[in-house]
Order: C-alpha cells, then sequence, then structure tokens
C-alpha cells in the first residue's frame, strides 16, 4: 500500500511539473491514469519523512562500517542499544529517504590467492561434513588465509572464525602469507583457548595447514584438524562467508598507502566485528555478547 501511495503521489508531482509548463491538465491526467481528485489529494499531503527522530541514530549507526551497513544490522542496534521498537523494513524505508544504501555483495576477483600445493604434509579427513552448526563456543572454528591488494602492495589476513559465536577469536595481519603468520595467529588461538576446550579446526588443503610446526601446535593444544576435499570451497563456506563480509564492509572501494594503515584499521574493523556489530543469526546479539550468554 506504501509502495503505491508513493507511486500516486510521484505521478502526480510529475503531472503538476508538466502541467506548469502549459501542457493542459486533463490530457496529463488520462496519460497518467490519475482522477482529478487524486491528483489535488496527493499533491495537498505531501509525504512525510519516516520517524525523523531516528535519523540522526540511523545515519550514526550506518558510519560505523567504512562502507556503511545495512538495514537490518540498524534495526537490530536500534532495538538492541535505543529500545526501539521498529522492524526492519521500516528502517530500509528510512535509508531509501536518506538515500543511504549499503552496497549489495558482487562476485570479484577476492579470492584471488591460493595457498594449495598439492600434498607436502600431514592431510586430515573432512570431519565437519558441512555441519557448521556448534551447540555453543569453542566447539567448531574455521581458518583460512584472504589477500587484500592495495596501493602499499599486498596483505594478507588469517583469522579463525568461532563458528557458533561469529566471533574472530584469533587473527594476524602480515605481507606475506607464511608460517610466520600461522604461529602469530596460533599463538593468539592457544592463549585465549580454554583450557578444558578441545575444539574442531577446519581449514582447507593449504601447504601452511599440512605443515609440521602446524600440525604439531594443533595437536599440543589438543584442538581436532578437518580439512575440506581439494578444490571444493563449499566445505569452508562459514569461513568464506565472513570474508565476503569483511570485503565488503571494510574493504571495497578504500585504499591505502601504507601497511601500517591498513593493519590498524583491519584490526579495528575485527574489534567493531566482535564487539559491536549485531547479527541477526545471533538473535540481535553481538559475538561478545552472545559467547558471555553461553558461558
Amino acid at each position: 500500500m506504501t509502495g503505491l501511495k508513493d507511486l500516486t503521489r510521484a505521478k502526480a508531482e510529475a503531472v503538476h511539473a508538466l502541467a506548469q509548463e502549459g501542457y493542459r491538465l486533463d490530457d496529463l491526467l488520462a496519460a497518467a491514469g490519475l482522477a482529478r481528485s487524486t491528483y489535488h489529494y496527493a499533491l495537498s499531503h505531501p509525504a512525510r519523512p519516516t520517524r525523523p527522530k531516528l535519523w540522526k541514530r540511523v545515519a550514526e549507526i550506518f558510519s560505523r562500517c567504512p562502507n556503511g551497513c545495512g538495514h537490518r544490522e540498524i534495526a537490530m542496534c536500534l532495538r538492541s542499544e535505543d529500545g526501539a521498537r521498529i522492524a526492519d523494513k521500516t528502517v530500509l524505508k528510512i535509508m531509501h529517504e536518506m538515500g543511504i544504501s549499503c552496497g549489495i555483495r558482487r562476485e570479484t576477483d577476492y579470492h584471488r590467492y591460493n595457498s594449495y600445493k598439492g600434498v607436502v604434509g600431514s592431510t586430515f579427513e573432512n570431519l565437519l561434513g558441512r555441519d557448521f552448526a556448534a551447540e555453543g563456543p569453542w566447539k567448531k572454528m574455521g581458518t583460512d588465509v584472504t589477500e587484500f591488494r592495495c596501493s602499499f602492495g599486498k596483505a594478507y589476513l588469517a583469522p579463525l572464525y568461532d563458528f557458533s559465536s561469529r566471533e574472530i577469536v584469533a587473527w594476524s595481519i602480515s605481507e606475506h602469507p607464511d608460517m610466520a603468520q600461522q604461529t602469530d595467529m596460533l599463538c593468539m588461538l592457544i592463549e585465549k583457548l580454554p583450557a578444558w576446550k578441545h575444539p574442531l579446526l577446519h581449514s582447507d588443503m593449504g601447504w601452511q595447514y599440512q605443515h609440521e610446526a602446524y600440525c604439531s601446535k594443533l595437536e599440543g593444544a589438543g584442538i581436532v584438524q578437518s580439512m575440506s576435499r581439494k578444490g571444493n570451497c563449499l566445505d569452508n563456506a562459514c569461513t568464506e562467508g565472513l570474508f565476503g563480509h569483511m570485503k565488503d564492509e571494510f574493504f571495497r572501494g578504500n585504499d591505502w598507502d601504507t601497511f601500517e594503515a591498513f593493519k590498524a584499521d583491519l584490526e579495528a574493523y575485527i574489534i567493531f566485528w566482535n564487539t559491536r556489530r549485531r547479527q541477526k543469526a545471533l538473535g540481535g546479539l553481538t559475538p561478545e555478547e552472545f559467547r558471555n550468554q553461553a558461558v
């Protein structure tokens, strides 16, 4: 119904503009399919902004991500942080009226980096089997490496992603996708991992994950290794989805002149993801809130 009203009002405004240029009103109304009464009613009842008191907050929440965020994220923040009673589609309407929108993910060459070099070490069975659901945090996790190309050159992110809390529990940002990067990431993981937890860690068959030092470090921490089948990215779809969100919200359309500046901004975004970015799959909670609630 709202869409029909907007269309009628748009037609009335177009007819009015043409009538001011000297065209006969009756001819214009007939061409537009508008009754004279409908035309005059639409002109006398201009559109009113939707929930104007919330516009400032919508703009503030939208600006939290470098490339903005979607209407569902904004709606969850308004409900959780402000106690507002508002539907997702109402926020979408507000965003349309404000002229702001979050870009829809597009197929790009994001997945340029490929770490597969054949069987060069230990390989493991696909224990995850595309079952990404987990009963709670520290049960099932995934990892991978993604590449960013900037003015200064290339940078690589190696995150460790908890499939339950949607939290990036450990990460390393480097100019080189080498074992030093993996070691940094695993050190952060092991420092945070509760002593009584023995999660399943899923990855692809990249050379890093077959490396003896990598496998030994996981085994020593009581972490069970699982690997995707060769050439099947869907086996690690949950982690790939994380990269898609990050590239959309943080990277697309932006550039950095130095690795240091890029690293600082990406780490700030990861902290934002963990502590402030609300997710529909978590019932509107942030990953940190979900983990604390689960504990």
